[in-house]
């Protein structure tokens, strides 16, 4: 990845400005009639300085791309952003990122520019993904002036949704973790919890083809179904 980040910033400087420019960036693709099965997602995770969009900031961005139900292992995404102003004094021992790291990271504008790129406008999916869309919509909108809306997916929603024999509802990614046993190297890290969100992806994926659940616009509707019968069970 950092190779890759390198050739790419290489180009970003030495080719033609106008490449660059925010008008030719991918264009996100809409929830439509992307097959499951050979349509490409990007499973991404963040470590923030805290909780809150409001005051907190991104430090680290992991993502995995899933492409054909398959993980390829060149197709991912994993960079400290550069912000050695930032206190992470309470969250250090949560993420492990040090501020010698932050003050060696990359630069935030040129990591989310070829973030944007990489993405090239796929359906993004995270566990909890309303905490990561706020902060990365955040971080884009202040170091950019990027606002597009991009597909957003919440693997949250995606496991109790077709798994309900779990009976987790909404459980921590540990639960998801511990349920299947899955082997995970390292937690809090995100590239690894993007890895990890990812495997929990393929195997919903999995499941929700044997539902007959077979594009990206009939799985959003699985997910806005599942919301509704939540919300009635609650009265």
């Amino acid at each position: 990845m950092l190779d890759q980040f390198k050739d790419w910033l290489n180009r970003r400087l030495t080719g033609p400005a106008e490449h660059h420019d925010l008008q030719h960036l991918p264009v996100p693709k809409i929830a439509g009639g992307q097959h499951l099965s050979d349509c490409r997602l990007i499973v991404l995770d963040l470590e923030t300085t805290g909780l809150n969009p409001a005051k907190d900031h991104v430090i680290a961005i992991g993502a995995v791309a899933i492409d054909g139900l398959k993980i390829p292992l060149h197709d991912q995404f994993d960079l400290i952003l550069k912000r050695p102003e930032l206190d992470i004094s309470e969250t250090v021992l949560i993420h492990g990122i040090t501020p010698e790291a932050l003050v060696r990271g990359h630069e935030t504008e040129d990591a989310l520019l070829y973030l944007l790129e990489w993405m090239n406008g796929d359906p993004v999916l995270a566990f909890h993904s309303a905490f990561d869309q706020k902060f990365l919509e955040k971080s884009l909108k202040h170091m950019l002036g990027y606002n597009q809306q991009h597909t957003w997916i919440d693997v949250a929603e995606i496991m109790p949704a077709l798994f309900p024999e779990a009976e987790m509802n909404r459980g921590r990614l540990d639960n998801w973790i511990d349920h299947f046993r899955l082997d995970i190297s390292a937690r809090h890290h995100a590239a690894a919890d993007a890895m990890a969100t990812a495997e929990l992806t393929l195997m919903a994926l999995s499941r929700a083809l044997r539902k007959d659940i077979t594009t990206v616009a009939q799985l959003t509707e699985k997910l806005r179904f599942y919301r509704q019968l939540k919300a009635m069970n609650r009265y």
